[in-house]
C-alpha cells in the first residue's frame, strides 16, 4: 500500500504546477487606518507591491484586482476606493461575479487589529467589520480556493473563525492576545512577489513558501533589533498551502480543464480534512479512505492532462 501511496503522491506533485495554469487569480487588497505616517507608508508599500505583481506578473485582470485603502489620495495609482465596511462588502460581491469554479481568490488584509474571537477586527474607516462578517463574505466562494491573509496585530482569532474546506488562512499572530504592531506583512509580500521564497526554484511561489519565508524573516528582524518576538504567524492548512502557487500567467481557459480542476480541488480538500481527522479515525478505515481519495485525485490529474493542460 505504501508503494501505491508513493506513486499517487508523485503524480500529484508532478502535476501541481499544471493545475495552477488552469486557474484564474482574483485579488482583493484591504488596508486599514494607519494612525501614524510610518505605518501609512508600510501599509501602502505592501499593498502597492502586491497589486503591481498581481497585474504585471500574475496576469490578474484589472476587473479582478481591487485595492481599498485608508485614503485614495495617498496612492491614487493603486487605491481605488476607501476601505470602508460597505466598500469591502461590495468588493466581495464584485469578485463573486467574476469567479469560476477552481479559481483562486486572494484576500490580503493589513492594518491595526484586535482579537476577540468572532468579533476580532481590523480598524477601517468607519465601522469595523468583524471576523465573523469576513467569514460570511468568503462563504460565497465555496467552489474556489480562498487564500485569506490577515497581516494585522491581534489577528490570530481570524484563523479559527475563517478556517474551512478549500481555504488557506494566514494570520500574523498566533492569538488575539499578541496585540503589538506586527512586521509580518512586509516579509510575506516580499516572499510572495519575488524569488526569495521560491525554495524549490520552480519559478512559482506557493502560499506555504511565502509563509515559511516570512516567518523566518520576522524572527530574524526581531533578533537584529534585539527584541523579544511578540508575533507568531499561523497557517490553517499546510497541505493545501503547498499546492496553491502564484507566478506565471494562466494560459488555459478550457472549460473542461476548469471543471476538472475544481473537481480535483474538492478531492484534495477531502484529503486534507481526512488527514485532520486521523487521530480520531480507525486506522484501517483511514488508510482505505486515504488511498481511495488519492487514487481519485490521480485520475483527475490524468484527465486534466488528457484535456490538454500542461505542467
Amino acid at each position: 500500500m505504501k508503494t501505491r501511496y508513493a506513486c499517487v503522491a508523485l503524480g500529484m506533485t508532478l502535476f501541481c504546477a499544471g493545475v495552477a495554469h488552469a486557474q484564474r487569480v482574483h485579488v482583493l487588497i484591504i488596508t486599514g487606518l494607519s494612525g501614524e505616517p510610518q505605518y501609512r507608508a508600510r501599509f501602502n508599500d505592501a499593498a502597492a507591491t502586491l497589486a503591481d505583481t498581481a497585474r504585471l506578473r500574475w496576469g490578474v485582470a484589472d476587473s479582478s484586482l481591487i485595492v481599498l485603502g485608508e485614503d485614495p489620495a495617498q496612492d491614487p495609482k493603486h487605491i481605488q476606493a476607501r476601505s470602508t465596511k460597505e466598500e469591502v462588502g461590495q468588493a466581495f460581491v464584485r469578485l463573486s461575479r467574476r469567479v469560476a469554479p477552481g479559481d483562486i481568490v486572494l484576500v490580503f488584509l493589513n492594518g491595526h487589529g484586535a482579537g476577540e474571537g468572532p468579533n476580532s477586527r481590523v480598524n477601517l474607516p468607519g465601522p469595523d467589520p468583524t471576523a465573523a462578517e469576513f467569514a460570511a463574505w468568503i462563504s460565497g466562494f465555496a467552489r474556489q480556493t480562498v487564500v485569506f491573509v490577515n497581516a494585522a496585530s491581534g489577528s490570530g482569532d481570524f484563523a479559527r473563525v475563517l478556517a474551512g474546506r478549500g481555504r488557506i488562512i494566514v494570520a500574523a499572530t498566533k492569538t488575539g492576545i499578541e496585540r503589538n504592531e506586527t512586521v509580518f506583512a512586509g516579509p510575506f509580500v516580499r516572499g510572495l512577489t519575488s524569488s526569495e521564497a521560491d525554495a524549490d526554484k520552480d519559478g512559482r511561489v506557493s502560499v506555504y513558501e511565502a509563509f515559511d519565508y516570512a516567518k523566518k524573516e520576522v524572527g530574524r528582524l526581531y533578533e537584529v533589533d534585539n527584541k523579544l518576538l511578540t508575533e507568531h504567524a499561523v497557517l490553517s492548512d499546510t497541505a493545501l498551502a503547498r499546492t496553491v502557487a502564484f507566478g506565471a500567467r494562466s494560459g488555459n481557459a478550457d472549460p473542461r480543464v476548469v471543471a476538472l480542476v475544481a473537481e480535483r480541488q474538492e478531492l484534495e480538500s477531502q484529503v486534507a480534512a481526512l488527514r485532520a481527522r486521523k487521530a480520531t479515525t480507525d486506522s484501517t478505515t483511514y488508510e482505505h479512505e486515504l488511498e481511495r481519495l488519492l487514487l481519485l485525485v490521480a485520475e483527475k490529474t490524468q484527465a486534466i492532462r488528457a484535456a490538454g493542460a500542461k505542467p
